[in-house]
């Protein structure tokens, strides 16, 4: 089996991973993320092995006191051309109409609709992720932490690439790239 063929559903789960990502990022009050140490990921499966790739570019918008997470906004969108498998062959092939289609969908969004205090420092997060033309209702736990002056928000959330047609054609077939995706992310922002 080809690695280029493979890659494809790799980048629909890490595109999935930044969509539901970035949201997880909610803030106090209008916050600054800090794009160096923030990240979002996918992990999927192919033949079995666990492989991880990122977004290089998302932008989020949070605003998020912890004393009213109700009252919290979040939105992400991620560069589907920044998606990176961490070789240039394959970022090209899922970049084509099979996986990502960045011609046509170059974004990938997440929007929450409700943050929910859970525990102390846990929230559960509700919200629309946008892939490919394909919006679905998502839900996932976020944790937020303060780091000094900053706030820390980390989670994961897990979807099936094919909910999105992320692996068109022959690629349908999971025996080969897994439909499972797992996004994660971790966002340090600072007001």
């Amino acid at each position: 089996m080809k690695l280029h063929r493979v890659l494809p559903n790799t980048v629909a789960a890490f595109s999935t991973l930044l969509a539901l990502g970035l949201p997880i990022a909610a803030a106090a009050a209008p916050l600054k993320t800090d794009a160096a140490k923030s990240s979002v990921t996918i992990v999927f499966k192919q033949l079995g092995v666990p492989v991880e790739a990122k977004f290089r570019k998302f932008t989020a918008l949070i605003d998020f006191d912890p004393a009213k997470p109700e009252a919290a906004k979040a939105g992400v969108d991620i560069d589907i051309a920044g998606f990176d498998l961490g070789d240039p062959d394959y970022n090209q092939e899922v970049m084509k109409k099979d996986w990502f289609n960045a011609a046509q969908f170059p974004k990938a969004t997440f929007t929450a609709g409700a943050i929910k205090a859970a525990a102390p420092g846990t929230y559960n997060v509700t919200g629309k992720l946008a892939i490919k033309g394909k919006s679905t209702d998502v839900a996932f736990p976020l944790t937020v932490k303060k780091d000094g002056a900053a706030q820390v928000f980390d989670g994961v959330l897990p979807i099936k690439r094919l909910t999105y047609n992320i692996g068109e054609g022959d690629w349908k077939d999971t025996s080969t790239v897994a439909d499972e995706v797992v996004i994660k992310f971790h966002i340090v922002a600072t007001p």
